[in-house]
């Protein structure tokens, strides 16, 4: 009788906890996160969500703990570590430059240059490029970041997330402060990058925007797991017990 190997995860934490003085933010973390896979991590203001996606990225270290990539330990000393190794994380503030255009905004910091002048044209073509992978809707590419919408500027933040074809997307609260329609715009762009092959993370308090687009979601109260559950079973009930830590 064969068997089928188990997959591999692209990304792990394994016993990870993290305290900030006094304060323990996470206790003892254990994920996985494949790819082609939408992990949805929700709990309450103060379960350690941002504090996770930190250590994931590199932003912050853990106390104690491992984080793995491919099942092997490393060390992420800072984002540009974490990007080096496949992990982008696009964060609630999005950390966007209101007064600069689209394409200045995904290429600042790393724009391509020929003939000792900025290729303006290369980076046209790859913000088209990029924006058409998400299938996102934007008038021009020269539009100031001032004049998008909410979900306009978010599909940015994700499209410059994806220079260089990071493995993992980290997404930390990136359906706060949207309307009804952008959460929806929003939940294809997930649904598109799960399709083209990437291992997604996404944090929220909110229930109900992700339940139909995650594989898997995970429950953190108080900064340790309290729950683990498929999503296409999982009723909205479970996940509130689970996150308020009363019995069902």
């Amino acid at each position: 009788m064969s068997t089928v190997p188990a997959r591999t995860p692209v990304l792990s934490l394994r016993g990870v906890s993290r305290s900030f003085g006094a304060a323990r933010a996470l206790l003892g973390i254990d994920l996985d996160i494949h790819a082609h896979e939408v992990v949805a991590v929700v709990g309450d203001t103060g379960a350690g969500k941002s504090t996770l996606v930190g250590v994931l990225s590199g932003a912050l270290q853990p106390d104690e703990g491992q984080v793995l990539v491919d099942d092997a330990p490393v060390t992420l000393t800072d984002p540009a570590a974490a990007r080096a190794l496949g992990i982008a994380a696009v964060f609630q503030d999005l950390a966007l430059c209101a007064n600069l255009d689209v394409v200045e905004n995904l290429f600042l910091g790393q724009e391509p240059v020929r003939g000792g002048l900025l290729d303006e044209v290369a980076m046209e073509k790859e913000a088209w490029k990029l924006l058409g992978q998400l299938a996102a809707r934007v008038p021009s590419v020269r539009i100031p970041v001032a004049g998008l919408s909410g979900g306009q500027r978010r599909a940015v933040a994700i499209a410059r997330s994806l220079l260089g074809e990071p493995r993992v997307i980290l997404l930390d609260e990136p359906t706060a402060s949207l309307g009804l329609t952008q959460i929806a715009e929003f939940l294809t762009l997930v649904e598109r990058l799960r399709a083209r092959g990437h291992a997604v993370l996404i944090t929220s308090h909110s229930l109900s925007d992700l339940q139909a687009v995650a594989d898997r979601i995970v429950v953190l109260r108080l900064g340790r797991t309290n729950g683990e559950f498929d999503a296409d079973r999982v009723t909205y009930e479970d996940l509130l017990a689970a996150m308020t830590g009363v019995a069902r």
